[in-house]
């Protein structure tokens, strides 16, 4: 039988009873930042339910976890605290259960429209890692810039490529990102470019929030990995490509990156997401045993980019994508970051890297939409190689149920002019 909740839910929401993600917002702009649960056009403010004395299984009831300003210490506590939380707010937004639904006081404190409110990061983000886990992405760049003979190094098909990326410069969704400013490649005898990018792109990826971490010095078994992923968030890592085209060797990326990434502000937890696990794709040459999967899968999650030209009225769909089409699994990603020893903590950032498919369409940045700036895209009859102060990017992702869907809602940024 379908789950129905009291609070009215569109079919075309994003956020029904089976979805049920996690994010902070403030209600006023002088009152704290509290977590809260997205139901339709309307967010739970968890902190009214665990006042109210609602949480009262063995691990919540005894827990401050959400009267916290960020989600950090709830997502520390677990698969146990989450399988129990998801549990009691899925019962108390069920139709038939009176509890929340026929306390008219309750309904009014713990029930806001979300119109009203201010989304916020829903973590403290202590570490940020970036990979660069799509095949195709891989080989387009690699075409780009080393030419089609031997697009992807060898080592690629090996290992979970990444670098640790900038945490502080992470922004919630609707954030404006200012133009950067660098150095870019000098022509002929002249001495490097230096100004605002030119080259300025958008990357559609999507990111994991770490759960408990791992101590120093053990890495998590890959099989065990997913127990310490607690949910998925849409993520543009933003990329000014001149100015990392002249500085990543040897190094690899550093301020063509650091300026901005932006976030959505509801995270869907690998719970929500389980019924469109899918077989992930199969891997040549096998990997080594460390990163061998009992089960490796994926998630069918349909991505969509949309650009809105600087001074226009209407947005035009770019990209359309999977989450699907990644190469190297989440749990991959995240058995790798550890191999080493290295301690992961709970409200780390995994980001995937651009997921890009086989089709044109599918290709999840400009740098491969415009092969580089040699093919312009026409919006709405306005030219485009890369992003013009005033363009506003925006990324929609859900997968799609008997009657329902999960998803992300939106991760949006407007370019404006560069710092003089």
């Amino acid at each position: 039988m379908a789950l129905k909740s009291f609070v009215e839910v569109h079919p075309d929401s994003h956020f029904p009873i089976e979805n049920l993600p996690y994010g902070v917002f403030k209600h006023e702009p002088s009152s704290l930042p509290r977590p809260g649960v997205a139901i339709g056009d309307y967010v739970l403010d968890l902190s009214e339910i665990f006042s109210a004395g609602l949480f009262n299984g063995p691990i919540l009831k005894n827990s401050d976890c959400f009267l916290q300003p960020d989600l950090n210490k709830f997502v520390g506590l677990g698969k146990s605290a989450w399988k129990e939380a998801r549990s009691t707010i899925q019962k108390l937004l069920s139709s038939n259960e009176p509890t929340l639904r026929d306390n008219a006081s309750l309904r009014k404190k713990a029930l806001i429209p979300m119109n009203k409110v201010e989304m916020l990061l829903p973590i403290a983000i202590g570490d940020y890692t970036d990979f660069f886990s799509s095949m195709h992405h891989a080989k387009n760049c690699g075409t780009i810039f080393r030419g089609p003979e031997n697009p992807i190094p060898a080592n690629w098909f090996h290992l979970p490529i990444a670098y640790h990326g900038r945490a502080s410069s992470i922004v919630i969704s609707g954030t404006d990102i200012i133009r950067p400013r660098g150095q870019g490649h000098p022509i002929g005898n002249s001495p490097p470019y230096f100004g605002p990018s030119r080259k300025l792109d958008f990357e559609l990826e999507m990111a994991a929030v770490v759960g408990p971490g791992n101590e120093l010095g053990k890495p998590v078994d890959v099989n065990k990995a997913s127990d310490h992923i607690f949910g998925l968030v849409l993520m543009n890592d933003w990329s000014a490509r001149d100015i990392q085209a002249w500085e990543y060797v040897p190094l690899g990326p550093f301020l063509g990156k650091s300026f901005g990434t932006t976030v959505s502000p509801w995270i869907v937890t690998l719970d929500a997401l389980e019924p469109f696990a899918c077989d992930a794709p199969k891997q040549d040459p096998h990997p080594l045993p460390y990163l061998n999967e009992t089960v490796s899968k994926n998630y069918d999650i349909s991505l969509e980019v949309q650009i809105k030209p600087a001074g226009q009225e209407h947005s035009c769909t770019v990209t359309r994508s999977n989450f699907k089409h990644l190469y190297w699994t989440l749990t991959q990603q995240l058995a790798h970051h550890t191999i080493n020893g290295c301690n992961l903590r709970p409200g780390d950032l995994l980001g995937t890297g651009t997921i890009s498919g086989s089709d044109p369409e599918s290709l999840g940045c400009l740098l491969e939409l415009t092969w580089n700036g040699q093919k312009p895209l026409s919006l709405n009859g306005t030219a485009r190689t890369f992003l013009e102060d005033g363009d506003e990017v925006t990324f929609t992702g859900y997968s799609k149920g008997n009657g329902y869907k999960i998803g992300f809602g939106t991760c949006s940024g407007k370019i404006v002019p560069s710092a003089k």
